[in-house]
């Protein structure tokens, strides 16, 4: 019983880690973007 709990604590923690690193990629990504249409928009590109 010990060992079913110790597994689904570190699966809970690992899905956490997990969801906290999805969210950082997706923000690194949208800041990517908003760099570039900035640069574009500064350099007159439509």
């Amino acid at each position: 019983m010990t060992r079913l709990i110790v597994l689904l604590l570190i699966a809970g923690t690992a899905a956490l880690a997990g969801c906290n690193t999805m969210a950082g990629a997706g923000q690194d990504i949208s800041k990517g973007g908003n760099a570039i249409t900035n640069s574009a928009d500064k350099h007159g590109a439509e």
